[in-house]
C-alpha cells in the first residue's frame, strides 16, 4: 500500500533542494525519504534508503501532511524537573561558597559536596544527593579546586620571619665550572677542576704524594616552599569560571 502525500506545493526536486540547504541532518533524511515516495518508490525502499523503518516513515509522512516542512524537525523536549532550591536559596548558597566555612561552626577548613549537602538540608530542609550538589555548583559557575589547605593555627608573620632568617632561603646560586675548551686538533677538552701535585723530588721510582683536587662546593639544595603560604588557601568550591555564562 503506497503512502498518500496530500501536500502538493513541493515536488521531489524541491524537497531535495531543501534537504541540501538545511543544517538539520535528521530533517534532511526525512525530506529525502518523502522525495523518494513522490518519485514512485515503495515505502520499504524509501525507508531503507534513508535509514528508517516503514512505520517511522509513515509517521513522518503524516507529520508532513499536517505541518509541512516544519513538521519534519524534532520538537523541543519537555522542560526538566523543577529546581529544588529557589533563586533566593541559590543566592545564599553562592554566598556560603564564596565566604568559605568556619572551622568552629562547620568543623572543616574547606567545603566539600557532602558538607554543603548537609548544610542545605539543615537550613532549607531540602535533601539533595551529593552529585546533585556538584551539578548545582557547576550550574552556578563554580569549579572544584584541589589546593594546599592552610592550617588554622598558622602564622603568616612567623613564616615571613623564617624566610628572612633561614639560610635555605638565602643560599647562594650554584656556580658553574669552567667552560670546556678545545685542543689544537679541534676536539673538545674536559674542564679542569684542579691540578695534581706531587711531592718535590718525586720520580718514577718514588712514591707519589697523595693527589689533591679542588672540589667545587656542592650547593645546598633549595628549600621547598613552606607548608602553608599566606593567602594560598582557598575553599574547594570558591572560584568562578573565566568563561561567561551561556
Amino acid at each position: 500500500m503506497s503512502l498518500a502525500i496530500t501536500r502538493a506545493e513541493l515536488t521531489a526536486a524541491d524537497l531535495r533542494r531543501q534537504a541540501a540547504r538545511t543544517r538539520d541532518a535528521k530533517a534532511a533524511r526525512r525530506m529525502l525519504a518523502i522525495a523518494l515516495v513522490l518519485e514512485g518508490h515503495s515505502r520499504t525502499e524509501a525507508a531503507t534508503s534513508c535509514g528508517m523503518d516503514r512505520q517511522t516513515l509513515r509517521d513522518w509522512v503524516h507529520r508532513y501532511n499536517a505541518e509541512g516542512l516544519a513538521g519534519l524537525s524534532d520538537r523541543p523536549g519537555r522542560p526538566g524537573p523543577k529546581p529544588r532550591l529557589s533563586p533566593a536559596q541559590e543566592a545564599e548558597l553562592e554566598r556560603w561558597v564564596e565566604t568559605g566555612p568556619d572551622l568552629a561552626r562547620h568543623g572543616v577548613v574547606r567545603w566539600r559536596r557532602v558538607d554543603l549537602r548537609d548544610l542545605i538540608e539543615q537550613r532549607f530542609g531540602v535533601r539533595l544527593h551529593e552529585r546533585t550538589v556538584g551539578k548545582l555548583l557547576r550550574r552556578l559557575d563554580f569549579r572544584h579546586l584541589s589546593v594546599r589547605p592552610q592550617h588554622p593555627d598558622s602564622s603568616p608573620a612567623g613564616q615571613e620571619a623564617y624566610k628572612k632568617t633561614s639560610s635555605a632561603w638565602s643560599a647562594p646560586p650554584c656556580r658553574s665550572g669552567p667552560a670546556a675548551g678545545r685542543s689544537r686538533s679541534g676536539s673538545r677538552t674536559r674542564p679542569g677542576w684542579g691540578s695534581r701535585a706531587r711531592s718535590p723530588g718525586s720520580g718514577p721510582g718514588e712514591a707519589r704524594a697523595p693527589e689533591r683536587r679542588a672540589i667545587a662546593a656542592t650547593p645546598r639544595p633549595g628549600c621547598s616552599a613552606p607548608s602553608a603560604r599566606p593567602g594560598a588557601w582557598a575553599p574547594a568550591w570558591c572560584c568562578r569560571r573565566s568563561m561567561p555564562r551561556r
